[in-house]
């Protein structure tokens, strides 16, 4: 019996047509480079920001400093919220009916994500959630020491409502690297959601529970 579901945000709940990815190659190619956009989303989907631009780099075969790696993610972050203030983020259809419908019936709605707690906490305000009127809990990737793949943010969501066994918890996200996270954390199911970054092919290289391709299907996983 599931009791928590961890939901990604950009891509799988947010609905923001891929801006960050977008923003991600418009930052390292303003320094010389020529990735493109299906390198940068199969390379960083997922993950903590800065990982994801030194993964990105790291397809062109050399060395990359620490400093370059943060003069770039520096540079996202400025991009990145300007992109937000011009942008018309909404949620994906149906998550607010999907959060409502699982939060009746006693399971958990917590969402994780690989942006900091002032971009994820900026994006939630923006779409109107409310942490205990519409969700649960919020966990970002400057909330742990090590993000995703790892299962720290799955095991802060469980501290937060507290869910004590992974058995219980279901992980959602539209990248491979967010089922690798739930499994690393030893979930009950793990879902790819093809409304994000990433094609259904993609999500069952990862060999989660189900790839669907709207929040509503996950609802029969739960009953």
């Amino acid at each position: 019996m599931i009791k928590l579901i961890v939901f990604d945000m950009a891509g799988t709940t947010v609905d923001e047509d891929n801006v960050v990815y977008k923003t991600v190659r418009a930052a390292i190619n303003a320094t010389g480079y020529d990735f493109t956009q299906e390198q940068v989303q199969t390379a960083g989907a997922g993950k903590e920001k800065s990982q994801a631009i030194r993964d990105v780099l790291a397809l062109d075969g050399q060395q990359h400093g620490d400093d370059e790696v943060a003069a770039i993610f520096e540079d996202f972050k400025v991009r990145l919220k300007q992109a937000y203030a011009d942008l018309n983020v909404r949620e994906q259809p149906g998550t607010s009916e999907v959060f409502a419908d699982l939060r009746r019936r006693g399971i958990k709605v917590v969402l994780n994500t690989g942006y900091d707690r002032l971009t994820a906490e900026g994006l939630v305000q923006k779409i109107g959630w409310v942490v205990g009127t519409d969700i649960d809990g919020l966990v970002t990737a400057s909330d742990v020491v090590n993000g995703r793949p790892g299962p720290e943010m799955i095991h802060k969501a469980m501290a937060l409502t507290g869910v004590e066994s992974c058995e219980f918890v279901a992980k959602i996200g539209d990248s491979q690297i967010d089922i690798e996270e739930g499994q690393n954390a030893n979930c009950g199911q793990t879902f790819g959601i093809t409304t994000g970054a990433q094609t259904e092919a993609q999500l069952w290289e990862a060999h989660p529970t189900a790839v669907i391709h709207s929040l509503k299907e996950l609802l029969p996983f739960t009953e």
